[in-house]
């Protein structure tokens, strides 16, 4: 059984790029991601202490992007998978972060990858 919590569209703005004028702004970032669980267990005892927080999870992802400088966001979407196996104990993560207005005449680039608990 496969259940996922899904954080839908998290903006977060970063400083991000590899070219020089990218290393002097903050730009935003857009996150999507699903975290695979077992949902029987908050279901049955209704508690959020048994679920996955998507606000924890969402407001340390906020705090790590802000502060990172990474060159490429294959980079940065590694080390967030890492950080949300690691701390928050879900079984697989599948993160997708888009950089819009990266590329002139598409809305959106980025990378997806998924990754599980070894």
């Amino acid at each position: 059984m496969r259940d996922h919590v899904f954080i839908e569209g998290l903006e977060i703005e970063a400083q991000i790029g590899i070219y020089d004028w990218e290393r002097r702004i903050r730009q935003p970032l857009v996150f999507d991601l699903e975290l695979e669980f077992d949902n029987r267990v908050p279901a049955a005892s209704d508690a959020i202490a048994d679920t996955v927080d998507y606000k924890a999870i969402s407001k340390r992802l906020i705090e790590y992007v802000g502060q990172s400088g990474f060159g490429l966001v294959e980079t940065l979407a590694e080390r967030c998978a890492a950080l949300v196996l690691e701390e928050f104990g879900v079984a697989a993560v599948r993160l997708k972060l888009s950089k819009p207005g990266a590329v002139r005449g598409a809305r959106a680039v980025g990378v997806c990858i998924q990754r599980r608990r070894a």
